[in-house]
């Protein structure tokens, strides 16, 4: 089954073209990124796997015209990779948000999509973006079934103690004002393959996941369920993020909008936009060079990094505690794959919880799934590249298959 994986943003749009056999058998055809919609100078690169990668500088006014964009790539008779848009049995589209409506992915229907759209003030952000590549696809191949993949669902098994906050109960009950987590398809791929690596069972295992990087949050993974996660209501909560704040008090922000005059808007703005590595740094949100200017002796750079990799730390150490014991730690995302400087400072001085660390197999790995502890370790530590897009191309497969 030829599956088409989109994954739309405000502006661009990602995708994948992948043959699933069976969902431990799949084949990847081409990926590629729409960039610029709406913006002067659109630009479509598509790599398909045994041949030359292509770019096309276009206008792209919206998202219905970027995806029949990829149709014309992906069926080009010199670049593409199918023969005709037939061969596309089915498309996944990753959503940022299910709220409590979505446990699992669903196939859409009309009723699908109402949830969604009831959800947008849930998050203005991606969950509009989301909706237009299913819009797109529907108007431009309307008889190719849909399926809605969520980052929140996979955390929808989360007990409510993890989940409520210490708020009057009336907003829960009237706007469902609660923790829901997000990048759920990577929490959920990187623990079933990290235990696969580490011999582990993924039905009975505990594991922490640690997605890092712009955006970066943990899981505490327990027999192949969520039970907690550290991003909440929105994706600020948690973690130090590359502009993001992560968690903090809320006096704190009731104090600065005092004192500066700010709306409830502009502090949102700025705990989204203005904070967290570069809110510290007041230089970058990208690591790369916030770790080159620590390197050159800059302190603003050193303090944001111990802040980064220490809430790292302290939530593996309180998710193992959650959950009453620890088997595998696993780190994945554009810095938990890339960052060893990051592995290292969470894994060491860990053998009181039995991880027993190998720096000389981390030092300057990255981007390669390996377990990252001595033979000795009864807790492993693994890297793992994270797939989203096959989890949606898997979870896709299974709903259209059952469908029929």
């Amino acid at each position: 089954m030829i599956i088409l994986v989109l994954n739309c943003g405000s502006s661009s749009i990602k995708y994948q073209v992948i043959d699933m056999v069976s969902p431990r058998e799949n084949t990847l055809l081409a990926k590629g990124l729409v960039e610029r919609i709406g913006i002067e100078g659109g630009i479509i690169t598509h790599k398909p796997v045994d041949k030359p990668r292509k770019e096309i500088t276009t206008d792209i006014p919206n998202h219905t015209k970027g995806i029949d964009l990829i149709f014309q790539a992906i069926t080009d008779p010199e670049s593409g990779v199918i023969k005709s848009l037939d061969d596309i049995k089915a498309v996944g589209h990753r959503v940022a948000h299910g709220g409590d409506f979505f446990a699992e992915s669903a196939l859409v229907t009309d009723e699908v999509i109402a949830k969604i759209e009831a959800l947008v003030e849930l998050a203005p952000l991606h969950n509009p973006a989301n909706l237009k590549g299913v819009y797109a696809v529907r108007e431009l191949c309307p008889n190719i079934p849909q399926v809605v993949c969520f980052d929140t669902s996979f955390h929808q098994s989360m007990p409510p103690r993890s989940y409520i906050y210490g708020l009057p109960y009336k907003y829960y009950e009237k706007y469902r004002v609660r923790r829901y987590g997000f990048h759920g398809t990577s929490h959920k791929f990187v623990a079933q393959r990290g235990c696969e690596l580490a011999g582990l069972d993924f039905n009975t295992a505990k594991v922490v996941t640690c997605h890092i990087g712009n955006g970066a949050s943990i899981a505490a993974v327990d027999g192949g369920r969520s039970v907690d996660t550290s991003m909440g209501f929105t994706p600020v909560d948690g973690l130090l993020m590359g502009t993001r704040c992560g968690e903090v008090d809320p006096g704190a922000l009731t104090y600065i909008a005092e004192k500066e005059h700010m709306s409830g808007n502009e502090i949102w703005g700025m705990i989204n936009k203005q904070a967290g590595v570069l809110g510290i740094t007041g230089l970058s949100s990208d690591m790369r060079d916030v770790e080159s200017a620590a390197a050159e002796g800059n302190e603003r750079a050193r303090l944001a990094l111990d802040v980064y990799y220490y809430r790292v730390k302290k939530y593996v150490g309180a998710y193992a505690a959650a959950m009453g014991g620890l088997d595998l730690v696993v780190f994945t995302g554009g810095v938990g794959e890339n960052d060893p400087s990051l592995r290292e400072y969470v894994c060491s001085n860990m053998e009181f919880l039995g991880l027993e660390f190998d720096p000389q197999i981390n030092a300057g790995l990255r981007g390669k799934d390996t377990i990252l502890t001595k033979p000795s370790s009864r807790v492993k530590a693994a890297l793992i590249t994270t797939n989203e897009e096959l989890v949606i191309a898997t979870d896709t497969f299974n709903i259209v298959e059952n469908r029929k």
